[in-house]
């Protein structure tokens, strides 16, 4: 086999082996050190103390010595540590923990339950008011955390039994929480824009500020699908008269000040911080920590258990993230040292597609990996795969990254698959079918795509603020 077929074998075995269930990051860690060795073997330099012991008679220790030497003495060693530092050493990878850290503390200071029963009532006289408080409730739960699972879950244990009380249909309820609890990949500050950023070397400043309308916008088409079939089929989303009956507009006003203001706030602070260049995402990051545990402090949510509960989990999602990315850099340097790259490119080349078809090849690649895969293994293997081959089309890698976190959306919500319906399922009543809250998703796929269809189309929704605050 040449050395590109080998590259290509290399990439289809690690497809086969993570549909099997395998740890991704130790699979990719695995497999580039094993091809990698293959790649890097150079027998005359490798085994040159052992060839020298060997003619000079030396002892068996000795030659031991030399032969365990010499089988360690392969390049991809090097390589190994050397992306394990860099990722380490990563400034923008800085942020990941800090972030993580904010969204876990907000998830446990009990906000959340407040800020759904006063969305609700502000709302009550909207069509589908509970399904609209709930989803804005998702959305900005989601920005502050970021983890689509610890949304749809906490969503799924505070609104959805609320909205199934109050005889909404169950595919309508789902497929709100499922839908919402997605916005956090999208809209900033979205820990998955981070790792994009750290992966194609986009400025993850510029990132959120391409991020933040396109967020909007599908969060703005989600609403306008809510309240549209509310007011369409008012069946499946009863109007709630009492809710909210007798509370005046100064208790609505002081409910909103103390539970959707200081969420907002925070949110608001930390992304204004970053837009207007007053801190670098990583200071923000640490901002937005200390207001977390501030918001915790004062809504007397704050305790020892949770604080180290908050932490474990911080660390754990974050060395899952960091050693993804130590595992897909050797991966993807053993896969271009090989000629992988380089096929691909040429492959692509050969089909001569236009810009847009090419964008359409890669959409539907990256829609079908979400289907076994995490946005983040998708993000940090696949993604840079794509990104070499985009000044053959004249695509922006900022314009690239604002579709794949659109495009990411559905991989949360596509049956088989779909783990926001999985989450929901956990947690749902006894009664609630998986195929019931697959039917209720599959509308939000539909925006998802329209959405995409609008940023092709209209492409100053995503530069417009970017060109603003920092030019072309």
């Amino acid at each position: 086999m040449t050395d590109p077929q080998v590259a290509v074998a290399m990439l289809g075995i690690f497809i086969f082996i993570i549909l099997l269930g395998f740890p991704i990051a130790f699979t990719l860690m695995a497999m580039g050190i094993g091809f990698g060795y293959y790649a890097y073997y150079n027998a005359d330099r490798m085994w040159i103390q052992y060839t020298r012991a060997l003619e000079q008679d030396a002892d068996t220790m000795t030659l031991v010595q030399h032969w365990v030497g010499g089988f360690l003495n392969n390049r991809v060693f090097d390589l190994f540590v050397n992306q394990t530092y860099s990722v380490m050493a990563n400034d923008v990878l800085t942020a990941v923990p800090l972030f993580l850290f904010m969204g876990y503390i907000v998830e446990r200071a009990n906000i959340v339950d407040r800020l759904f029963q006063t969305l609700s009532v502000t709302t009550r006289r909207v069509p589908g008011s509970m399904a609209v408080a709930a989803l804005i409730t998702c959305a900005l739960f989601a920005t502050a955390t970021g983890i689509v699972g610890a949304v749809v879950t906490l969503m799924g244990l505070l609104a959805y039994p609320a909205m199934l009380k109050a005889r909404y249909e169950t595919r309508f309820a789902s497929g709100v929480i499922c839908a919402g609890g997605t916005l956090g990949i999208l809209i900033p500050p979205s820990i998955m824009l981070i790792v994009y950023a750290a992966t194609s070397g986009v400025s993850i400043v510029r990132l959120y500020a391409g991020a933040l309308l396109p967020g909007f916008l599908l969060a703005g088409l989600y609403l306008l699908y809510i309240v549209g079939r509310a007011t369409l089929q008012p069946s499946i989303a009863p109007k709630a008269e009492k809710m909210g009956g007798d509370i005046g507009l100064l208790q609505i006003a002081w409910m909103l000040l103390t539970s959707f203001f200081p969420l907002a706030f925070l949110i608001v602070a930390v992304l204004g911080a970053i837009l207007f260049g007053f801190a670098t995402p990583s200071e923000a990051a640490a901002i937005g920590a200390l207001g977390g545990l501030t918001l915790a402090v004062a809504y007397r949510a704050l305790t020892w258990r949770r604080l180290q509960e908050s932490v474990y989990l911080t660390v754990r999602t974050t060395a899952m993230v960091c050693w993804l990315f130590v595992g897909s850099w050797v991966f993807a340097s053993v896969f271009s040292y090989l000629g992988g790259e380089q096929l691909i490119r040429e492959f692509v080349e050969g089909l001569s597609l236009t810009p847009l078809q090419f964008l359409i090849l890669a959409q539907i690649i990256i829609f079908l990996l979400g289907w076994p895969l995490e946005w983040s293994e998708i993000i940090i293997i696949f993604v840079p795969i794509f990104l070499p081959l985009l000044p053959l089309f004249d695509i922006d890698p900022l314009f690239f990254g604002i579709l794949i976190a659109l495009n990411l959306q559905t991989s949360f919500l596509t049956p088989p698959m779909a783990m926001s319906a999985y989450y929901l399922k956990g947690i749902a009543p006894p009664h609630v079918r998986l195929t019931q809250i697959f039917a209720g998703s599959l509308p939000y796929l539909l925006m998802v795509v329209l959405a995409m269809v609008i940023l092709y189309n209209v492409p100053a929704v995503i530069y417009w603020l970017p060109e603003l605050f920092y030019g072309r």
